[in-house]
């Protein structure tokens, strides 16, 4: 099956949003439908305590959803995220984690997806679940 995008495309819809680029998000795979960024550990991205922040989660989950949908629908699709719903199940401290999305149902206005953030060791981080919007159709 041919992807709708390439890695490359996918690298610089990341390299184009500012929110990817402030985390400094990395492509590590992609396939049909399902695309996992790795997330560098960065001081920034830690709360009081030492742990690394929810935002870091959920924009990971988001981003790699995005990336995901445009494996299917191309790099210039102008789908949005309509919802996000996160459980944390572990924290990490210090070290990067990966986050993988993979597209449930692509439908004609909504696109439902899952992601989870593992660690190093992959152990679960967080699930979350997404649904994207598609103003186009």
């Amino acid at each position: 099956m041919t992807l709708a995008a390439t890695g490359g495309e996918l690298r610089q819809l990341m390299a184009q949003a500012v929110f990817a680029r402030d985390y400094d998000f990395q492509l590590d795979a992609f396939g049909d439908g399902e695309c996992t960024v790795r997330v560098p550990f960065q001081a920034g991205l830690e709360r009081p305590g030492g742990l690394v922040g929810g935002p870091a989660f959920m924009a990971a989950a988001d981003i790699a959803m995005w990336l995901a949908i445009a494996t299917r629908l191309g790099p210039d699709d102008r789908s949005v995220t309509a919802e996000l719903k996160t459980t944390f199940l572990g924290p990490v401290r210090r070290q990067d984690f990966l986050c993988t999305a993979r597209i449930l149902k692509l439908g004609r206005r909504l696109i439902y997806g899952v992601a989870e953030c593992v660690d190093s060791q992959g152990r679960l981080l967080t699930h979350h679940t997404v649904t994207y919007f598609r103003p186009d159709t």
